[in-house]
């Protein structure tokens, strides 16, 4: 009986809490349905339909252009050719490379912010040709971020073709090295964080979107020894083994799913020849928590590991803090006009029940880090990013480009 009274009291209250959502995102659906129904919407919801072959045909030339983090120059060239046709009052390129473009406003509105990053996880020299399958377009760095990249490119050409003027201006951003440092991200929020209303991250998140950044840091540990010769007398050992060893024991942690909290050993290395006792071995770990509390448990947990096996080894470990980016949540951020408004741009795109979560891991995190309203959304539906399977729903990418149009002008707000 008690168990069957709980189950109940914990349903009304579930209802409850779900009617009170949907009273505080009723007016976003209502301003944002009236919208949608404007003339000049429609006619740049038009365009994204009489030029689907034409967007499909850049998207494809875009991800063809290879560009490793660090090395975005030449994808950067092309983009601004392409921005250099349209109606846009300046653009430019800052101290990192993110490559700028402005469409100013009429006045009297919010300074919105668009965000999508040119570069990708692959090497370079890397020879990426884009192939078709049935409704699926498959190439690396397709979707992570190239569908983003075209859906803001598409997006502008749409609002020149319908006129949508906007009240506040629309700062439409390519960033640099967004999957290795946020070195792009860090110096555009450096350079205007006092001019910025709010921060859209194009980057996944097709279906839904996220208003909270996940922490991320990533570290490289070394162990240091004495090294030789493969014949030399053992120990000394290379530094292989306690690196192998310390690898072992740190992926036998056990990792809470909630908070979400993930780890990653991505890169290893070691001696240059095969014949060559390894005296610096080293890994990188990649943590992810929306807890800072855990970031330094499991920072202090695999310290405790790395110490313990080079001890083990008769050898020392040296540990470089690649980059920290702490787990960022606005207060009352939930509730924002911005995250009320991009739910409610989803919802009417066909989402019924987008997820909202706050997992956000891109650009948005450092927006959000700075106390800037951020989210981060996407414009396609897309699988196996960061592998050379990387593939997306071509048909998706269109909505999409709606969706990232409806969005712009719902933040910036439609000018007479």
């Amino acid at each position: 009986m008690k168990k069957s009274l709980s189950i109940l009291l914990l349903l009304v209250a579930f209802i409850s809490m779900r009617a009170q959502d949907t009273t505080k995102l009723a007016p976003y659906t209502a301003q944002v349905s009236a919208l949608a129904a404007e003339a000049q919407m429609k006619s740049s919801f038009d365009f994204v339909d009489r030029n689907r072959d034409a967007i499909l045909r850049e998207w494809t030339t875009i991800t063809e252009i290879n560009a490793p983090s660090g090395h975005e120059q030449e994808r950067a060239k092309y983009i601004e050719k392409l921005l250099r046709k349209y109606k846009l009052q300046k653009i430019y390129y800052d101290a990192v490379g993110n490559l700028i473009a402005l469409r100013k406003g009429t006045g009297g509105g919010p300074t919105v912010v668009f965000d999508s990053h040119m570069d990708t996880v692959f090497q370079p020299g890397l020879k990426i040709k884009a192939t078709v399958r049935g409704g699926t377009i498959y190439a690396p760095g397709i979707g992570d971020d190239t569908r983003n990249v075209e859906a803001m490119l598409a997006s502008i050409r749409a609002l020149d073709a319908a006129h949508v003027k906007t009240k506040g201006d629309l700062l439409f951003v390519f960033t640099v090295e967004e999957e290795t440092t946020f070195k792009g991200v860090k110096q555009f929020v450096q350079d205007n964080k006092s001019k910025i209303n709010y921060y859209v991250a194009l980057d996944g998140g097709y279906e839904g979107l996220t208003y909270g950044g996940i922490g991320i840091n990533w570290y490289r540990h070394h162990f240091i020894g004495p090294g030789g010769h493969t014949r030399s007398r053992t120990p000394p050992y290379s530094a292989t083994l306690p690196l192998a060893r310390a690898i072992e024991r740190i992926y036998e942690l056990k990792l809470p799913e909630n908070p979400p909290t993930n780890l990653n050993i991505g890169m290893l290395g070691g001696s240059q020849v095969v014949n060559a006792k390894a005296s610096d071995a080293w890994f990188t770990v990649d943590l992810r928590s929306t807890s800072n509390e855990l970031l330094d448990d499991y920072e202090h947990r695999i310290a405790r590991i790395l110490q313990e096996e080079a001890e083990r080894a008769g050898m020392t470990v040296k540990t470089e803090v690649i980059s920290r980016t702490p787990a960022a949540i606005l207060p009352g951020h939930r509730d924002s006009t911005l995250v009320r408004t991009a739910e409610a741009v989803q919802i009417q795109m066909g989402f019924t029940n987008p997820p909202v979560t706050i997992t956000g891991s891109n650009n948005s995190n450092v927006a959000l880090h700075e106390g800037i309203p951020a989210i981060s959304t996407g414009a396609g539906d897309c699988s196996a990013s960061h592998s050379l399977e990387e593939n997306c729903q071509i048909e998706t990418i269109y909505g999409g480009i709606k969706k990232v149009i409806l969005l712009e002008v719902a933040l910036a707000q439609l000018s007479p």
